[in-house]
């Protein structure tokens, strides 16, 4: 079997079941594979379920509907009655899809054979656990946990009841469809944890016990069938919660690994450091895939441009991961030219080198969390207080080799924009990347004290400082260093003022004095045909 380069998450719901009218036909749920089609992605991954109920015909975990034992959410309390619309759509679709003798899953692998894409269905493993009848199965079933310790209402995998549910699912799974692997997704759900806090070394036997024999159920249905499992970016992270990668890779119970950072959101992040990761798997026969979300916490976009998409395949191909997961990307659905235009290019680091990219450093929004103990990644830099006379300093590291196309005259600009929140035409800051002062006669300020119609997200007033960078200040190739430093308050003020966004552009030209553009119009050479009204 050959080995996926690029996998694609569908979760099953938001584009599929939950879009099509009832009754759901066989073609509408073959459109998860057919959208992809054309496109380099290898293999779907295909999340069986919501929760502990799916949307399949198993006949070992609890199917969607007001019958499933699993969650709350399927049992109203008033007789059989739903009071979800969009919920009580998906159970009718798939239960239509069952009894006709179509099950969901089942049309997928068949049209994924058919077609030449690999299937790898996903279980969120760290399901919820919202009824009273299982919380003797919770992290926090003992009581003597507070409330908010991360994980405390997910199960507590010590039990052997809750391993041996999610194994007879897999199995099940693995001898009835046509798959050629299946994903542990262990990064989602209940903050990823899996045990008491202090159970948490202990509790890596248990782990490390469960997943060889999840491996040895692959490997029996089938010996090029592959275990995937989700897995935090940070080694050390993953060790804190109670997964051993290292152990996994040295043993060979895991065939591949999708590495991410912020799991509870669907945020792009161009800063994940994979390196712990892939030094743990080395002299295995363990991948290591670098996962890629493509929401942005930005007040002016839902989700990434290709360019910023290229930023961050080309951060994480430079790393050496082998592949790359593309998750949550139902954002861009219905799939549209730009979505295209992103999956075409992304396996050739080669191709994206020298093509337009945007940098940006991860902000706290509604999409993407600050809190570190209830993700398990990376801690987020921004939101990040000003205080008099002391440095913000912000790591951001980019794959372009600048100087280098610069050298050949292949750089058309180069943009660095800071974003202060609550700054007024009084404050006096200054700004630094990589010690090096950046001049002021490179300097747009751009006010946003004000605005009429007030963007995503926006809380506050700001003004946005963008330096079109020369040659003398370019940003390296690797990690570089943001600094900011506010000189000077409005004494009039209250309001703290904060960096919320910094973000670099680099443009490219086609060759060395080439026209940028579409066609033969170019910007620099002011208004066109095309433009004029």
């Amino acid at each position: 079997m050959k080995k996926p380069k690029i996998l694609f998450e569908n979760d099953s719901r938001h584009t599929l079941i939950y879009m099509y009218e009832q009754p759901i036909n066989k073609e509408e749920q073959e459109s998860a594979i057919d959208e992809l089609l054309g496109t380099p992605v290898d293999a779907l991954l295909f999340n069986m379920g919501y929760g502990n109920a799916f949307l399949h015909g198993s006949n070992v975990g609890d199917r969607w509907g007001p019958d499933a034992y699993a969650t709350e959410i399927f049992r109203p309390n008033k007789g059989r009655l739903w009071d979800h619309i969009v919920f009580y759509r998906a159970y009718r679709n798939a239960k239509k899809l069952i009894d006709e003798g179509n099950d969901p899953l089942h049309i997928i692998c068949n049209r994924a054979n058919n077609a030449g894409m690999l299937v790898y269905p996903t279980l969120q493993v760290q399901a919820r656990a919202d009824l009273a009848s299982e919380s003797h199965l919770t992290i926090g079933a003992e009581g003597d946990l507070d409330t908010n310790t991360p994980g405390v209402h997910g199960f507590d995998f010590k039990h052997e009841d809750v391993r041996n549910r999610r194994l007879k699912l897999i199995e099940e799974t693995l001898n009835n469809y046509s798959v050629d692997g299946f994903e542990l997704n262990l990064n989602h759900y209940a903050g990823s944890h899996f045990f008491r806090p202090d159970q948490i070394e202990p509790g890596r036997k248990i782990m490390n016990d469960w997943i060889r024999e999840i491996h040895q159920a692959v490997k029996r249905s089938g010996n090029e069938r592959e275990l995937v499992v989700r897995i935090p970016a940070s080694v050390d992270k993953c060790l804190s919660l109670g997964m051993d990668p290292e152990q996994w890779a040295r043993d060979g119970i895991v065939d591949m690994i999708s590495a991410e950072s912020f799991s509870l959101s669907s945020t792009l992040d161009s800063s994940t450091d994979f390196t712990s990761m892939l030094n743990a798997v080395e002299g295995s026969k363990c991948r290591v895939h670098a996962v890629i979300r493509n929401r942005i916490g930005s007040d002016r976009l839902t989700t990434a441009t290709a360019e910023m998409v290229r930023a961050v395949a080309c951060n994480y191909w430079d790393q050496g991961v082998q592949g790359l997961t593309l998750a949550a990307w139902s954002g861009n659905w219905p799939y549209g030219g730009a979505f295209y235009e992103q999956l075409r290019e992304i396996p050739y680091p080669e191709v994206m080198e020298v093509k337009d990219k945007f940098y940006f450093i991860p902000t706290e929004s509604p999409d993407a969390s600050r809190d570190e103990t209830l993700d398990p990644g990376l801690a987020m830099q921004l939101p990040a207080d000003l205080k008099l006379n002391k440095p913000v300093l912000l790591k951001m590291p980019i794959s372009d080799d600048i100087s280098r196309w610069g050298s050949v005259g292949r750089i058309h600009e180069v943009l660095l924009r800071v974003r202060i929140m609550r700054a007024t035409e009084l404050d006096s800051l200054k700004f630094r990347l990589n010690e090096q002062e950046l001049p002021e006669n490179n300097l747009r300020k751009i006010d946003y004290t004000y605005m009429m119609d007030a963007p995503r997200y926006r809380s506050h007033s700001s003004y946005w400082y963008v330096f079109k960078l020369d040659r003398e200040h370019w940003p390296v190739n690797g990690s570089n260093l943001v600094e900011v430093t506010l000189l000077d308050r409005n004494p009039e003020l209250t309001p703290h003022i904060y960096v919320r966004d910094v973000e670099l552009e680099i443009k490219y030209l086609r060759g060395k004095s080439a026209h940028r553009g579409d066609r033969y119009t170019d910007p620099d050479l002011g208004p066109n045909d095309s433009i004029v009204k």
